[in-house]
């Protein structure tokens, strides 16, 4: 298979780590920006945009309020799917799998990493749910910022979710839009991958 160039090598999460890299400097905004896909109950599909916070060596990593929509309908199925676009490469990488979360000290250390503001924005923030004004949201950040100072813990309702794929597709644009489409699939998580070139 003429697997070569941007697409060489066994291992589509190098890949996908090499192709993050060189987007870094080209990208203006939020180069790790992916749009994230999961169903609610009816079968209806979701999409928003998250930041990507690590690409581990066998899983794709994200942190969210886990009373979010997102995180609510992640529960209810354990899927989850999601693209990286990046205009300056023309190129993307779609990730579709099983997801587990991720409470731990990673969770902890990330939550760290984050401004004193994040953290406290996350204590204060019922994601997705009704919100009644803007002031109202304000008015609890002060109060939580009252009660847990310059060192808040990391919430047990906010942390990490693990994405461990079953596909990974590398897509470049190509001349005359006969793009170029690599599939790496599986169909269980201890299955080797299979490697095929798709049509444009």
């Amino acid at each position: 298979m003429d697997r070569t160039g941007i697409f060489a090598g066994e291992d589509p999460f190098a890949i996908a780590r090499s192709w993050l890299a060189e987007a870094e400097p080209q990208e203006p905004n939020d180069p790790n920006a992916i749009a994230l896909a999961t169903v609610d109950a009816s079968g209806l599909p979701n999409v928003r945009m998250v930041l990507l916070k690590e690409i581990e060596p066998a899983a794709f990593v994200f942190y969210t309020n886990y009373g979010s929509q997102k995180a609510v309908e992640i529960e209810a199925t354990g899927k989850a799917a999601f693209v990286l676009h990046w205009k300056s490469l023309r190129r993307q990488v779609r990730v579709r799998g099983l997801v587990e979360r991720e409470e731990g000290p990673q969770a902890d250390a990330y939550y760290q990493s984050r401004s004193l503001k994040s953290r406290l924005g996350a204590w204060a923030s019922q994601q997705s749910q009704p919100l009644a004004s803007r002031a109202s949201l304000m008015a609890e950040v002060a109060r939580v910022t009252a009660r847990h100072g310059t060192n808040p813990p990391r919430p047990a309702f906010w942390g990490g979710f693990r994405i461990k794929p079953l596909e990974i597709e590398f897509w470049a644009d190509g001349s005359f839009r006969l793009h170029d489409r690599f599939r790496w699939r599986r169909e269980h998580l201890s299955d080797s991958w299979t490697i095929e070139r798709l049509h444009p």
